[in-house]
């Protein structure tokens, strides 16, 4: 096999500080047997196995033996409830969370208390999270429904996303519903070259349907109560709005099979409208929510097998973008009240991609492990690092952060409540049998977790400044 780093008398070999080896590395030419060169936090060099080894011997090194390693993996929707509803979640407790479940690199949503809503507001959650952080972090701005203006000026230092929110619930203070206001935000959006992130639900059908039927009284009537129409007519309205603004538009936790085919054919017909999936709506259906209650209560709701079936497909052939975990944790005293004041939500970054590990496994289990493992790098790195615009993060390769995360493939275990490292100390995935583990992750060649020893390492998790968006020929005349 050729060499990975073909300039290789380039690389400085007096500067690194830290060499992995693996005999399967995942990298963007494929999984194969590799040596990473780290140096002041960077991949310096990504080399073959049967390269001499000339790095002095001085040089820390770690072998990852027959695990896989990963790019540090980026959830690119999670909800660490800084400022404001820290009693539920704080940075300290979700980083951990995270980098437990192997992802270094988090953007966090603005529904806080205060809303995140402005670029002062982006820049003081910085400050308060400056030294609690275990993972690098970017934010999506929120949309202010009476000022959608701003985004046409927005400063991609501060934040290139802003997340849109056309539905409400407890958490959920900005809601558009005025289809005036949507549209003013569509078109500042695409002045500003700024990414919506979208909760697309119809609420105003969602308060119609309410008015006539009133509230759930209990969760065997909670998905009926929130039902697919409202999903499938907020996705059409979205696909409409950027046919005619060419806004840039990423559909969060899409629930349905109707709205997974309708954002495939938009995007397929060259509109640049995409979608996630996430672990929960791939992980459990209608009847655990009947079963389980609040523990699996979400919004948009977990739906029926057909639409798990039709999401697997979409991770499968690639229509997803990424997967999320819309890690979004309540207490357990929030959770056991009334159906009607119970909110939605539940934590998910650590059970992420080792959940959708176990379902690929489960449900392929004659797959190429190598090619299941590309697949869900591709969701869960190299993906959500393309579309908002993180650089060095996503893969291994020169130059790219030494974000590094040890996956044990093979391993077997049982999550308990013991294992949980957010804050609310639950999780709806209690008593799962999973199949991978993540042994080691590294951020910046620095090891931040480590499963054999519970330690994690330093919160000097950075605020990552953001890219102006390139010019290419195709975006230049559209």
């Amino acid at each position: 096999m050729a060499e990975l780093n073909e300039n290789r008398t380039a690389v400085d070999l007096a500067a690194v500080d830290l060499v992995v080896t693996a005999r399967r590395l995942v990298t963007p030419e494929g999984v194969r047997p590799g040596r990473v060169l780290v140096a002041g936090g960077r991949v310096l060099a990504v080399e073959d196995l049967e390269s001499a080894d000339t790095v002095p011997a001085s040089v820390p090194r770690m072998d990852a033996g027959d695990h896989y390693v990963l790019p540090g993996l980026i959830d690119s929707h999670v909800h660490f409830r800084t400022p404001g509803l820290t009693h539920k979640e704080d940075w300290e407790h979700g980083s951990r969370a995270a980098v437990a479940g192997g992802f270094t690199t988090v953007m966090d949503m603005p529904n806080t208390v205060p809303p995140t809503l402005t670029e002062e507001a982006v820049r003081e959650k910085a400050a308060m999270i400056a030294g609690h952080s275990l993972v690098d972090h970017r934010f999506h701005i929120g949309l202010d429904p009476e000022r959608p203006e701003l985004l046409a000026t927005l400063d991609p230092e501060v934040a290139t996303s802003a997340k849109v929110f056309m539905a409400g619930h407890h958490t959920a203070p900005t809601v558009v519903r005025d289809p005036v206001a949507l549209e003013k935000a569509f078109v500042a959006a695409a002045e500003g070259g700024v990414q919506l992130v979208l909760h697309a639900e119809d609420d105003l059908l969602f308060q119609l349907l309410d008015g006539w039927w009133g509230d759930p009284e209990n969760y065997r009537e909670y998905e009926a109560r929130r039902p697919r129409s409202g999903g499938i007519a907020a996705v059409a309205r979205v696909i409409e709005l950027v046919r005619r603004h060419g806004t840039k538009a990423h559909i969060l936790h899409l629930s349905s099979a109707e709205e997974a085919d309708l954002v495939s054919a938009a995007r397929a017909a060259g509109l640049p409208v995409s979608f996630e999936v996430t672990g929960h709506h791939l992980s459990f259906t209608d009847e655990d929510t009947k079963r389980l209650g609040a523990r699996t209560r979400l919004s948009p709701s977990i739906r029926q097998q057909a639409d798990q079936d039709r999401l697997w497909e979409a991770l499968r052939s690639g229509h997803s973008a990424t997967i999320g975990s819309d890690h979004a944790p309540h207490t357990v005293e929030e959770k056991t009240q009334t159906v009607q004041k119970s909110p939605p939500g539940l934590p998910g970054v650590q059970e992420l991609a080792v959940g959708v590990w176990t379902g690929m496994r489960r449900r392929w289990p004659d797959e190429d492990p190598d090619l299941a493992i590309a697949r869900l790098v591709r969701h869960l790195a190299e993906g959500p690092a393309d579309l908002f615009r993180l650089p060095g993060k996503g893969r291994i390769a020169p130059g790219a952060d030494a974000d590094l995360v040890f996956f044990a493939p093979d391993a077997t275990w049982m999550l308990s409540a013991h294992d949980v490292r957010a804050k609310c100390g639950w999780s709806a995935y209690e008593g799962w049998t999973m199949t991978g583990r993540v042994e080691r992750t590294l951020r910046s060649g620095k090891v931040v977790w480590d499963a054999a020893t519970g330690e994690f390492g330093d919160y000097d998790g950075r605020w990552l400044s953001c890219a102006p968006a390139p010019v290419s020929a195709e975006t230049e005349g559209a």
